[in-house]
Parts: C-alpha cells; sequence; structure tokens
C-alpha cells in the first residue's frame, strides 16, 4: 500500500485542533510510541497516548496549531515546523509554543512514532 505521510500529517493535525478523539485514535497504530517535552518525555502504546491528549484537551480546549512548513524526510516519515496557542482552563493562562514534530507512518498510514522537539 502506498502512503502519503503529508495528507496523513496534515489529516492528524486537523483532528487535533478540533481535537476529534476518535479520528486521533484511529490514526495510531496499538505500539505507537509518543515523545515530547510537553507530556514529560515518553508515552506508549495507543491508549496512553490517547488518555494523555484527552486529559490535555480538557486542560487546553481552545488550542489550535497552525504548520508553517512541512517536509518529507524519509519514506513514511514527515517533519512539519509548528506554532500552537491554547489557554489553560484551569488558570486562564495562554499558551504559545513552536517546535516541531517528526511522525513516522508504518506501512498501513498508521502513526508508529512521533517526537516533538520545542524551539
Amino acid at each position: 500500500m502506498s502512503i502519503d505521510p503529508v495528507a496523513l500529517l496534515r489529516r492528524y493535525h486537523d483532528a487535533l485542533n478540533g481535537y476529534d478523539e476518535r479520528t486521533v485514535t484511529a490514526m495510531f497504530a496499538q505500539d505507537a510510541v509518543y515523545v515530547s517535552p510537553g507530556v514529560n518525555g515518553r508515552i506508549a502504546g495507543r491508549d496512553a497516548i490517547i488518555a494523555a491528549f484527552t486529559a490535555y484537551f480538557t486542560e487546553h480546549p481552545d488550542q489550535h496549531s497552525t504548520d508553517e512548513a512541512v517536509t518529507l524526510v524519509a519514506p513514511g516519515t514527515v517533519r512539519s515546523v509548528w506554532r500552537l496557542d491554547a489557554t489553560a482552563r484551569s488558570t486562564g493562562r495562554r499558551v504559545t509554543r513552536r517546535g516541531t514534530e517528526t511522525i513516522t507512518f508504518d506501512a498501513a498510514g498508521l502513526i508508529a512514532h512521533v517526537e516533538v522537539r520545542d524551539a
């Protein structure tokens, strides 16, 4: 099966911006790994990743992320340069982050690995 990692990344980011949990869940492989300073390290497994996302989006329901650049870096691997803005529900504090995200998709087009780095 031929996959388009750039299109898959855009679909994933669209689903995150409105936090469509069902779509996001379906995009991750069962044994996916998510690495990010925003989650204090590494999360292993789709269920744990979705639980972390659900907690995050409950606290930051208005998060919106914009891809400033998207680049195919290898077959099945794409990198985005992004900026996000959100408001913490519990404190009202506005959050702005910038960084890169590298996503590797498996042969079925599911997210196998995500690595986020803050700029």
